[in-house]
């Protein structure tokens, strides 16, 4: 202790008194002898050893304790957690640097909170009552580097309540009732680097209220209701690194109000129902590495808006209501990592928005309802991109050169889509490939071959998809049942149809239900034994246990199909025990001639007899009533 006081009176008197007070206990009748005492000391002409032990030892109030207020914790920093303490604990150790109260009651800061704290570094109150913070509540702590007040109850702040906090470095107000902030707030905080004041009541704010603070790194304005932000409001901060504006209500920004934030790195502006940017409003922010524009008002976006932007590591665009984007949009961004561009009202967009993002390793461009078409080339640019999203868009078809240079590409996901083919080479040479995702779209088949080249494929996704079970799937079918270990919902990949394979797994169709695709011509026979050539008529829709034609009292077996082409004119058929009985008339002309020739010469014949007839009866009856007369 000796050793401390020489070191302290060799530096004044100021500290000589902080380490007495330290030493002692903390009335305030006891300070003030100890101030006396030390006084008398420092104005004597002695200021050896011998003296200062004197003062040491004899003063017998140095033997009290320091000792920890109830409900508190005291080691490397004071904690207290309780609802019934109602203002700042005095009985505190005076060496204390950091003092943190959690839900407590406590409702002001007056000007004699802090006067015992003369070493105080951090204060931090959270979840209390307070309403009231006195003008001259810190200016006995002009050492303190951190006040940290959240969630409370302030509505508004004395204007020049921190002025004399020259060392402070964080300053917290977020989750408070504050409307309006006094220009000269912050005036004189030149060493403060981290300045929050989110979820308040803000809705305008001055455009010098942040010129003292030259030095900010951090700006946190979000969660408030902020309409309007001068032009020139962000000028003065030409050292800050991040500056977050999320859920306001800004509208439009002002051309330049970014223009000399050079060292931006992370710009967050989502949910702010902005509808419009100006022209190169982010041109400056040539060290920005974090864009967020979502959930904005934005239907269009004017061009080259982000250009001059090489840092950018993720933008996000998704869930604004844009209809269209011009041709020169995006910059050079070699080190853009992530871009989201979902929930949009695009129904096509330019082939080469992606073109100048080499280094892109995730996009999503899903849940776009409109979008139906995308460009060949649109993805040609990406050699590095790992996963990609286009699920639940309006897609009907997919060119077959789409994904061909996307050779990194580990995740696709196209479900809920409407698409209804894919061409058999549209996934090749993608060798990384590990995840497709094909559920609920409207696929009738897929080639045997679609996969082929996709050798580190663990998960297909099939399942919902309005598979046709006709010859075109035998080969997809064989696929599926020699890879039934990547396809985890094969049980639900089914036939919609035919009729009679509907809701059958694909994986459950063997090759011998096919074989009678391998057939092609049939012969049939008349009733002169004459042989003509048929092709395939699939009838196995009406009857799907067909197995044999009778036809002029000769019988064939066509294995669920009926073979017919260039052949007879069917005019009448009859299903009878799983045979179908087909009467039909020879297709030679001069037969067909006479037969259609007599046909019509013995109707004509029987209708003559029969009005021949009537008149007969009609004279025989006439007859009749002449003679009874």
């Amino acid at each position: 202790m000796v050793f401390w006081a020489v070191f302290l009176l060799s530096r004044g008197q100021d500290d000589l008194i902080n380490f007495v007070h330290f030493s002692n206990c903390c009335k305030e009748e006891t300070l003030q002898q100890d101030h006396n005492i030390i006084q008398k000391i420092m104005d004597s002409n002695f200021k050896g050893i011998l003296w200062l032990a004197l003062v040491l030892f004899t003063l017998p109030r140095l033997t009290c304790h320091m000792n920890c207020p109830p409900k508190c914790t005291c080691k490397d920093q004071v904690n207290c957690y309780d609802k019934t303490i109602k203002e700042v604990p005095r009985e505190l150790p005076p060496n204390t640097t950091k003092l943190q109260l959690f839900n407590t009651k406590v409702n002001e800061l007056n000007e004699h909170s802090f006067k015992f704290l003369p070493l105080l570094s951090r204060f931090l109150l959270v979840k209390s009552q307070l309403h009231i913070i006195h003008p001259m509540a810190f200016h006995s702590v002009s050492k303190i580097r951190s006040i940290i007040l959240v969630s409370s109850y302030l509505s508004n702040l004395p204007a020049k309540v921190f002025s004399t906090l020259t060392e402070l470095v964080q300053l917290s107000l977020d989750e408070n009732q504050l409307e309006t902030i006094s220009p000269e707030l912050f005036k004189g905080l030149v060493a403060l680097e981290d300045l929050t004041l989110s979820s308040n009541k803000l809705k305008r704010l001055t455009s010098n209220v942040f010129d003292d603070l030259g030095n900010l790194r951090l700006l946190n304005l979000g969660r408030n209701s902020i309409y309007e932000l001068p032009s020139t409001i962000f000028h003065s901060l030409t050292k800050l690194n991040k500056l977050y504006l999320y859920h306001n209500k800004l509208d439009e920004l002002q051309p330049g109000i970014f223009d000399r934030l050079v060292a931006l790195e992370e710009l967050r502006m989502q949910q702010s129902q902005i509808s419009s940017l100006p022209p190169r409003v982010f041109w400056q922010l040539r060290n920005l590495k974090v864009l967020y524009l979502s959930n904005n008002q934005l239907q269009t976006v004017p061009k080259e808006s982000f250009y001059h932007m090489p840092m950018l590591r993720s933008l996000t665009l998704h869930k604004n209501p844009l209809i269209s984007l011009p041709d020169q949009l995006m910059g050079h961004m070699p080190d853009l990592r992530e871009f989201n561009l979902y929930g949009t009202n695009l129904t096509t967009v330019p082939g080469n928005l992606f073109a100048n993002m080499s280094g892109l390793l995730s996009l999503n461009f899903g849940l776009n309802a409109w979008l139906k078409d995308l460009p060949s080339d649109l993805f040609c640019c990406l050699p590095n991109l790992q996963n990609l999203t286009l699920q639940s868009n309006n897609l009907h078809h997919l060119h077959t050169q789409l994904f061909s240079r996307l050779t990194s590409l580990q995740i696709l996901r196209l479900h809920q889509n409407k698409l209804q083919n894919l061409p058999w080479d549209i996934f090749q040479g993608l060798g990384k490939l590990s995840i497709i995702d094909l559920k609920e779209n409207q696929l009738k088949t897929l080639s045997g071959d679609i996969f082929l080249s996709n050798v580190a494929l663990r998960e297909v996704h099939l399942s919902n998809n309005t598979w046709n079970c006709n010859c075109s799937i035998r080969g997809f079918a064989k696929w599926i049942r020699e890879n039934e270990h990547v396809v985890p919902d094969r049980e639900d990949t089914q036939c919609l149809s035919p009729m009679q394979k509907v809701s059958r797994a694909l994986n459950s169709l063997h090759d011998k239900e096919f074989d009678f695709c391998d057939a092609t011509t049939v012969s049939y026979f008349t009733t002169s034994l004459q042989t003509q050539t048929t092709t395939l008529l699939d009838i196995e829709e009406f009857y799907p246990t067909t197995k044999t034609l009778v036809t002029d009292g000769r019988s064939l077996s066509f294995y669920d199909k009926l073979m017919v082409e260039n052949g007879p004119d069917f005019v009448h058929h009859n299903f009878h025990s799983g045979w179908v009985y087909v009467w039909s008339l020879p297709t030679d002309t001069s037969l067909t001639g006479l037969l259609m020739f007599s046909h019509i010469f013995l109707v004509t014949t029987g209708v003559f007899l029969i009005l021949a007839t009537m008149y007969g009866m009609y004279r025989l009856d006439r007859i009749m009533d002449e003679l009874m007369a």
